[in-house]
Order: C-alpha cells, then sequence, then structure tokens
C-alpha cells in the first residue's frame, strides 16, 4: 500500500511539473500545448519510474529524512534527465521543443518531489499508526536484531512495546488469561514467539487461542524474513527445511532454464563486438589467456568449469586457491581486469555456461570446490543452496557487499535460501533490475 502510494504521489507530481512548465513557457495554459507533450512525457515517465525502483527509493527501508536517501534521489533525477535527452534525441517530437522545456520541467518535479518526500517520510516515520509487538527471544540473537533494527527503521511501521528473553518471562504467564490480560493493557497486535516454542505443547495451545482475540502471532524465523529478507540460520532446524522447502526443483526453473538459453543466445551474438574488444585488450595489455577456467560447484554438487574473461596475472594463484580481497585493491588484479571487474563485464563468457545448462543468470554465487569443503564444515546447512542452479547474479549479491570470510558467507547464504525458498519470476526481474542498484547505493 505504502509503495503504491509513493507511485501515485509520483506520477501526480510528474504530470503537476508538466503543467507548471508549460505554465512558465507560454505564460498561459494552452490545451493544445499540454496535449502535445503527454505522450513523450507519458514515455518518460515510465522510465522515471523504473528507475527510481532500480535506484531502491520505493523501498521501506530507505524512506528516512537522511543524506543517503537525498543522494539517492538527487542521482535517479540526475539519470533520469540523461535518459530523457537521450529520448527526445531519438525520437524526435516536431511539435514540442524539449530542451529548454525538459530543463524546466526537472527543476520544478525536483523541488517538488523533495518536498513531498521529505513529508511523506516524515509522516511515515512519526503519524501512521504502527503494529505494537510483543518480542520473545530464543537463544540466539536474530530478535535482539530485529529488535535494534526496527528501532531505527520506524517507517515500517512496527514498535516494539515489549522485548522478553524466554528465560525473563514472568511467572504469571503460564495461563491462557494472564497472557490475554496484558496483551490487552497494552494494546499489542503482533506476537513473536521462538521456533521452539510451538514445539512445546503448553505454550503452543495458549498462542494458538490467542489467534482468536484477533492477536497475530508468528514465529521468529517468519518475522525475521518478512524484515529482512533473509532467513536467520541460527532459529531454524533441519525441520524447517522440510516444511518450507517443499519443492526443490519447481515448474519454473524448467520453464526459466528455457528462457535463459534463448535469451543467453540472442546476447552472445548481440554483444560479440563487445566481447572481441575485450579479448583484444587482455591480449594486448597482460600475458596469459583471454579466458579463464575455473571449477565451481554447480547443481547437486556437480562441479563445472566456469569461463570469464581473465582479470588477474597469470601467476596469480601459484600459491594455490585464495579469496578475493574486498574492494578495489587486490594486487593480482591486472589493470584492464579491475576495470571489468568493477563493471561486471568479465563474466560476460558466463552466457556459455548458460547455454551448457550449468548456471543461470539469476541464483547462488557459485563456489570453488577448495571453499566449499571448507565451508560446509563451518556454516550449517551451507550445502542446501546446491539444490539449485548458481547464477551470475542473485539475492545475496545485490543485498549484502562482497564477502571474503567465514562470516560474511554465512551471512550470504541466509540471502541464498530466502532465494531458495522463495524464488519466482517476479523475485527475478526484481534481481535482475537492482543488479543496477549498485549504481545508485552500496549495500552495507
Amino acid at each position: 500500500m505504502i509503495t503504491f502510494i509513493l507511485v501515485l504521489g509520483d506520477i501526480l507530481i510528474f504530470y503537476l511539473s508538466l503543467f507548471l512548465t508549460l505554465i512558465l513557457r507560454y505564460k498561459i495554459f494552452v490545451f493544445e500545448k499540454f496535449s502535445g507533450h503527454f505522450l513523450p512525457f507519458t514515455l518518460i515517465l515510465i522510465l522515471w519510474i523504473l528507475v527510481f525502483y532500480i535506484a531502491g527509493i520505493y523501498e521501506k527501508r530507505r524512506l528516512r529524512n537522511s543524506i543517503e536517501f537525498l543522494k539517492t534521489l538527487f542521482i535517479a533525477i540526475i539519470l533520469n534527465t540523461f535518459l530523457s535527452i537521450a529520448f527526445f534525441y531519438l525520437v524526435p517530437f516536431s511539435d514540442i521543443t524539449p530542451r529548454r522545456n525538459l530543463f524546466i520541467f526537472v527543476i520544478i518535479f525536483s523541488c517538488l518531489e523533495i518536498l513531498w518526500r521529505q513529508y511523506f517520510n516524515k509522516l511515515l516515520i512519526y503519524k501512521l499508526p504502527k503494529n505494537r509487538i510483543l518480542l520473545l527471544s530464543g537463544n540466539g540473537n536474530s530478535a535482539l536484531e530485529i529488535y535494534d533494527f526496527l528501532l531505527s527503521h520506524k517507517q515500517l511501521g512496527y514498535e516494539i512495546v515489549h522485548f522478553w528473553k524466554i528465560e525473563n518471562i514472568p511467572e504469571k504467564f503460564n495461563n491462557l488469561n494472564s497472557w490475554k490480560e496484558f496483551i490487552k493493557e497494552n494494546n499489542i497486535d503482533l506476537v513473536v514467539i521462538p521456533l521452539s516454542f510451538k514445539k512445546e505443547s503448553n505454550f503452543s495451545k495458549i498462542f494458538y487461542e490467542l489467534l482468536f482475540s484477533g492477536i497475530l502471532v508468528y514465529d521468529l524465523p517468519y518475522f525475521y524474513e518478512t524484515i529482512f529478507k533473509k532467513i536467520p540460520l541460527s532459529e531454524i532446524d533441519e525441520s524447517w527445511f522440510l516444511e518450507k522447502i517443499i519443492e526443490p526443483e519447481k515448474f519454473y526453473d524448467k520453464l526459466k532454464s528455457a528462457l535463459e538459453f534463448v535469451f543467453a543466445l540472442f546476447l552472445i551474438f548481440f554483444l560479440l563486438p563487445l566481447e572481441i574488444f575485450i579479448a583484444l585488450l587482455i591480449k594486448i595489455t597482460s600475458e596469459g589467456p583471454v579466458i579463464y577456467k575455473q571449477v565451481r560447484i554447480g547443481k547437486n554438487n556437480k562441479p563445472f568449469t566456469l569461463y570469464k574473461f581473465r582479470t588477474m596475472h597469470k601467476d596469480a594463484e601459484k600459491d594455490g586457491p585464495k579469496w578475493k580481497i574486498a574492494g578495489d585493491y587486490d594486487p593480482r588484479f591486472t589493470f584492464i581486469g579491475r576495470i571489468l571487474a568493477k563493471t561486471h563485464l568479465d563474466e560476460l563468457p558466463q552466457l556459455i555456461n548458460i547455454l551448457k545448462r550449468e548456471i543461470s543468470f539469476v541464483g547462488p554465487r557459485p563456489e570453488r570446490p577448495e571453499f566449499v569443503s571448507i565451508l560446509e564444515e563451518k556454516i550449517p546447512y551451507y550445502n542446501i543452496r546446491h539444490l539449485i542452479k548458481p547464477g551470475i547474479t542473485g539475492w545475496a549479491q545485490i543485498n549484502y557487499k562482497y564477502g571474503a570470510s567465514i562470516e560474511d558467507t554465512y551471512e550470504k547464504l541466509q540471502y541464498d535460501i530466502y532465494y531458495l525458498k522463495n524464488r519466482s519470476i517476479i523475485l527475478d526481474l526484481a534481481i535482475i533490475l537492482k543488479t543496477l542498484k549498485s549504481f545508485f547505493v552500496s549495500n552495507k
């Protein structure tokens, strides 16, 4: 609902800005001028909304009156301006004068959009009603993560009224009436319980009866997933996978594979001039093969050979496999390789892997067997990510910074499991679009 209101507000601001532009430009409102501008600007509007979505300014967690949000909004408007200029040059409209009109329009839209977003964000944080929560914590830190996050992201619409650990639950709460009375006195709308509570007959009966009082009861992994869009490994066990990962291979997986084959074949031929140019640059500027081959682990733990344009010196791993160093300072990169890695152009040869049905456009990032054996020992359920084909981009990549440690891999696995559980055409399209988000904001 909030996203719908934001999109609707942006559309109204867009057309209001166009109306004001024409008033300023021609001194009076002329319907013929408005009708002449309506079609091209409506086409631009679709593009603007798409860019706003990719930039992440419709995401609830970003809706705060902060420098980061304003910076993201400003960059998105600038990009939209350049795209609009390109649009008017590619698709000329003889009855309008786009250059001056577009300049005036962008100024008016920027002012109105910033005012509108500042007001809405403030309203969202302080004025709109919130779901009042009783949060109960188990042995892990997931409940504390939720507590800290919701304190600083009030725009999500939740207010934690009480936060108790299991051992600190008052003794008087040993029957249904005591829970009902407490919940009524504190106007609680939602109770979040550890997964272990569902397995204790006494508590499960009490919380079951609360449902008939209009109180929502969520288990902690589900609420954590709702808030963070990842699965808390510390709060689940094997039974969770048996219940949630009911269908390891969906019909969508087969359809997706067929569509990806066709699209990958098209991209290989469409981008052939670029691929040849990159190959020549690599060959001219450094010694070694153009294509770098590396064994990775794919679906069902089957190894396969991954193809990439070489980005490192030919002797980069003479001492054995190493984690890639985060950031831009890995000394193993060549000059051209660093550019290719930063722009992800080094991954173009992976289109061949898609044709061979070894990877997808979207999925968990494939890891090297030398690291998989270590990670399976250190991280619980790590092997579950091999139920589906790996991908060039994925939910973990767009939501978490590059990681080169056990702790980072643990964090990314939580996103991979979320994708495994919720994968669909809508989620895949969102991932592909949000892969471009790195141009606007960095993952934190």
